[in-house]
């Protein structure tokens, strides 16, 4: 009897094991998270197949990547069910952005806009002597201007009139829109790189500093992007910030636009910017955007951070747009902001949010001229359809009226 004891307890313990291990194995049923309906007439049905990823119910993905690419130490993310969401937030119809173009014109024009009227005033004085010319070149400093920027306009200036040797309102508007407008520089390519390539689609990464929006931009660039009647992919890797990837997924539902993120907090963001775009390939769409966690530009390990983020996804895909957005009311503090991101991701295009009354205009050219890199566009209000791209000659026409 005292033999067979042992033996009996060692079946028990082995089957209160076995009926512990039941639950954890059922959490292996395998949930596929679809797009909300067919992308493009070749991409499957829901209900084929078709998946952005596929994720267990404990919160991982089975990764299959391509040769060469490693992803040990990268967190897994999950994939959110957009249709669930979409159940309950309408989707929207953004406005044209031919519309917001005209919109927005419109209240910058009606903004306190302090540099073009300055100007304007200072150089229709019965007088142009030495004092005005002065005036004139620390009103385009206080505009944010820049140092050279402020000089070549000022040598122009003062040799067209001394030329011209008038100095009634129309000439003088005249003049001074024709020399803003060479220093906003209409030729400068404004484009986004968001056609989609023969086998995978464009990629674009935002980023900047904390507090500029961001996430924000990113929803309301979706938005200019769904207008365009292009599929769009949106990657949350802001997994710094608390609610970012909500807050995302919501703009994303808004216009039926899914959104890959992570469940983990403080899950790698270069895990889950490569599942975006792995997603993004799998589905055919055109466009998939990346909103990168906002970070200091003077925090050397935040920045490598975001330096690793791109290096990821171009194991996938090339990266073909990287917009730095900035608050247009932080003037020459941006410009730094600007200079520090541009040497680890390579900028390619600049988003001004912000550039109402309390914005000083000067800083476009400031940031056009420090880095060569283009303005492409620029937020006005609050508003979902509040951005769209810049234009350079409404831009100053805006600054004039």
């Amino acid at each position: 009897m005292n033999d067979i004891l042992p033996i009996v307890l060692s079946i028990l313990v082995a089957l209160v094991v076995i009926g512990g291990l039941i639950p954890v194995l059922l959490k292996t049923r395998r949930n596929i998270t679809r797009y909300p309906g067919t992308r493009d007439a070749n991409d499957p049905e829901i209900g084929s197949g078709g998946s952005t990823a596929v994720a267990d119910r404990d919160g991982t993905i089975e990764r299959k990547a391509p040769a060469g690419v490693d992803l040990e130490g990268l967190d897994t993310t999950t994939v959110p069910d957009n249709a669930a969401g979409l159940e309950t937030i309408p989707v929207e119809t953004p406005l044209p952005v031919a519309g917001r173009l005209t919109r927005l014109r419109e209240r910058l024009v009606r903004s306190n806009n302090i540099m073009g009227k300055g100007l304007l005033a200072l150089l229709s004085s019965d007088r142009i002597d030495e004092s005005v010319w002065d005036e004139v070149e620390e009103t385009l400093l206080l505009a944010d201007l820049g140092t050279e920027p402020t000089m070549q306009l000022v040598d122009a200036l003062r040799e067209r009139v001394t030329v011209l040797g008038t100095r009634t309102p129309e000439h003088v508007k005249t003049m001074l829109r024709e020399e803003l407008i060479k220093l906003v520089d209409p030729a400068m390519d404004r484009s986004l790189n968001v056609q989609r390539h023969a086998d995978r689609p464009a990629v674009m990464m935002v980023v900047g500093v904390n507090g500029v929006g961001k996430t924000t931009t990113v929803g309301k660039l979706a938005r200019v992007l769904v207008a365009e009647d292009k599929d769009v992919l949106l990657g949350a890797a802001d997994t710094f910030r608390a609610a970012a990837a909500e807050q995302l997924a919501t703009w994303g539902q808004r216009v039926g636009v899914p959104t890959v993120k992570s469940d983990i907090d403080g899950a790698d963001p270069a895990s889950v910017a490569y599942e975006a775009v792995k997603a993004g390939i799998e589905q055919e769409v055109d466009v998939v955007m990346i909103d990168t966690a906002g970070r200091l530009q003077n925090k050397v390990g935040l920045m490598d951070e975001l330096g690793k983020v791109k290096r990821v996804v171009e194991k996938l895909a090339e990266v073909d747009e990287v917009l730095l957005v900035l608050d247009a009311t932080t003037g020459q503090n941006g410009l730094n902001q600007a200079r520090v991101f541009s040497e680890v991701v390579n900028i390619t295009g600049i988003v001004l949010t912000k550039l109402d009354g309390t914005a000083k205009g000067g800083i476009v050219v400031a940031i056009q001229k420090t880095l060569g890199v283009p303005v492409k566009l620029i937020g006005l209000g609050e508003g979902a359809d509040d951005l769209a791209p810049f234009d350079a000659e409404g831009f100053v026409d805006a600054l004039l009226n």
